[in-house]
């Protein structure tokens, strides 16, 4: 059954969308981009990181472009002055609460909130450094862990969860608390649900997740592990 078509406006450009999509999803199939860390097609969308804010006509907040379904007559901006100024500070507190030293990571130059920061023109920021001292699991044969890189977007959890059906990864505590955790917070090489499949490591978009043996800025991701298990078995994105 053909999904009903729905008109809205994306920064002023009359566009047709299908009843059910949210912003993010309606502005990528018009090619249409709005930034994000934790979206990652075929997976539940659950906001975390607020990079893809918006603005909607008529209604002073901004939305999530990731979990905001689309309205018919809806008009949306992705764009402005003042989304900059939130994007940036979304970015400035993802890079305080953890320990991002670029120079001694797998990741450095491959990693998207580097390349997020580097898009705002983050150079310095504009809150105090927490400098948590956080661990790293290395218990796993192949992979490690590194709590100083993590972002809590998640996309590890839900793509063990839903696309690999293994459930290893979750959320523990709240807030600056909040750690990524395997099996009930078991080390990672103990998690005898764990796969060993890696699609946990090529979905993150940091160094938080990565393959053991590589050097400083050698750890490329890739993606395509991922949306390629997507298209295959057919998941809407």
């Amino acid at each position: 059954m053909a999904q009903k078509k729905l008109s809205i406006r994306i920064d002023g450009q009359l566009i047709s969308a299908e009843e059910g999509q949210t912003i993010l999803q309606a502005a990528k199939a018009n090619g249409k981009y709005i930034p994000t860390l934790c979206a990652l097609d075929g997976l539940t969308p659950v906001g975390a990181c607020r990079v893809c804010l918006v603005e909607v006509s008529g209604v002073d907040r901004l939305f999530p472009a990731c979990t905001t379904p689309i309205q018919d007559g809806m008009s949306v901006t992705t764009n402005s002055p003042r989304l900059t100024r939130y994007r940036r500070i979304s970015v400035e507190l993802l890079l305080i609460e953890r320990n991002h030293v670029c120079a001694v990571c797998v990741s450095n130059g491959h990693c998207e909130l580097q390349s997020m920061a580097t898009a705002f023109g983050i150079n310095t920021v504009e809150f105090a450094y927490n400098y948590p001292k956080l661990s790293l699991d290395t218990s796993h044969p192949r992979f490690v862990l590194d709590h100083n890189r993590c972002i809590l977007c998640t996309r590890c959890v839900r793509v063990c969860a839903e696309l690999e059906g293994a459930h290893v990864w979750d959320l523990t505590s709240r807030g600056i608390h909040a750690r990524i955790v395997s099996e009930m917070n078991e080390k990672w090489g103990q998690a005898t649900s764990c796969t060993s499949c890696g699609k946990c490591v090529q979905a993150c978009p940091t160094g938080a997740l990565a393959e053991k043996g590589w050097a400083v800025e050698e750890m490329v991701k890739n993606l395509g592990t991922v949306t390629t298990l997507v298209h295959r078995r057919g998941v809407e994105v």
